[in-house]
């Protein structure tokens, strides 16, 4: 598993969005000047994010992207899933063929396990709640012991 930074820098960009967003589009220059991100690069992330529907466009002078639904009917994990991120602790892809001799090995439902629970988190947090800070790292750590 591991968190790339188009997922992350689409996550930052969906929570400016959802910050600075209101009944105008945000232009993607001022997501990219805040965020400290390439514009070209937002395009690209903003492209999906909108085959997904997470976000909206508008064309002209009053331009920018604009949140599909409000900030909290969008959660973290459906921002990663618009980018395909790949949120998979396994080795193996989750095919339990893990060794190399094609079968499973011993931990694999360890980190199916974590595999899920990750999900699971990410599907419970909203923009809205990283927006308002609803979430610090004693939240996670008790979301993740429980």
């Amino acid at each position: 598993m591991k968190l790339t930074t188009r997922g992350r820098y689409a996550v930052m960009a969906m929570v400016d969005l959802a910050e600075h967003g209101g009944e105008d589009p945000v232009c993607i220059g001022d997501i990219a000047q805040r965020q400290n991100l390439s514009v070209a690069y937002l395009e690209q992330l903003f492209a999906a994010l909108r085959r997904a529907e997470l976000v909206s466009a508008r064309r002209g002078r009053c331009g920018g992207y604009a949140l599909t639904r409000t900030a909290d009917q969008i959660s973290v994990a459906a921002v990663m899933a618009a980018l395909d991120e790949n949120m998979d602790a396994t080795r193996c892809g989750g095919e339990a063929a893990c060794t190399g001799t094609g079968e499973r090995c011993r931990t694999h439902g360890l980190w199916t396990a974590l595999s899920a629970h990750m999900h699971d988190f990410l599907a419970g947090i909203s923009l809205d709640d990283v927006v308002a800070g609803r979430l610090d790292v004693r939240e996670a750590v008790v979301t993740f012991a429980a």
